[in-house]
C-alpha cells in the first residue's frame, strides 16, 4: 500500500509563458515561504529577462500585513528589474484586506483572471 499523503504539491509554481513569468500561489504561505518566494521570483525575473509577472492569488483566501507588504515590495522590485506586475484571482475579502493594508492598484494592477492579466500585461509592456 502506497501512502500518497507524502507527495505534496509545491506551494508556489513559477513558469514562463513567452516574455512573462506566471507565479501561482497554491496555499497560504508563512513568512519564511513568502520571503523565499519573493527572492526566487525576483531572481528569476532577472535570469529570464522577463517583461512582466503575473501573481495568481486565486487559491489565497487570507492575506496578513506581512504578506501584503511582501507582495507590494515584490511588485516594486520587479519594476526595478524592468518587469510590470499584475495580480489576478483576488477574492473579495482578500482585496478588502489588501486595500486596508496599503496595497493599491497603482502599485500592482489587478485583473480578474489569467487571461485578463495577460492582456493587461500586453498593454503595459508595449
Amino acid at each position: 500500500m502506497t501512502d500518497d499523503t507524502s507527495r505534496q504539491l509545491p506551494l508556489v509554481c513559477i513558469f514562463r509563458q513567452g516574455r512573462y513569468l506566471i507565479a501561482t500561489i497554491h496555499a497560504a504561505l508563512d513568512d519564511g515561504q513568502l520571503t523565499r518566494f519573493q527572492r526566487d521570483l525576483v531572481e528569476q525575473i532577472g535570469r529570464e529577462h522577463s517583461d512582466g509577472v503575473i501573481i495568481d492569488l486565486t487559491a489565497v483566501d487570507v492575506l496578513d500585513s506581512f504578506a501584503t507588504r511582501t507582495l507590494r515590495n515584490l511588485a516594486s522590485m520587479a519594476g526595478l528589474r524592468g518587469a510590470s506586475t499584475v495580480m489576478v484571482g483576488i477574492h473579495p475579502d482578500v482585496a478588502l484586506a489588501m486595500a486596508r493594508l496599503g496595497m493599491h492598484p497603482d502599485i500592482a494592477p489587478t485583473a480578474a483572471d489569467l487571461d485578463d492579466g495577460l492582456a493587461l500585461l500586453d498593454e503595459l509592456t508595449v
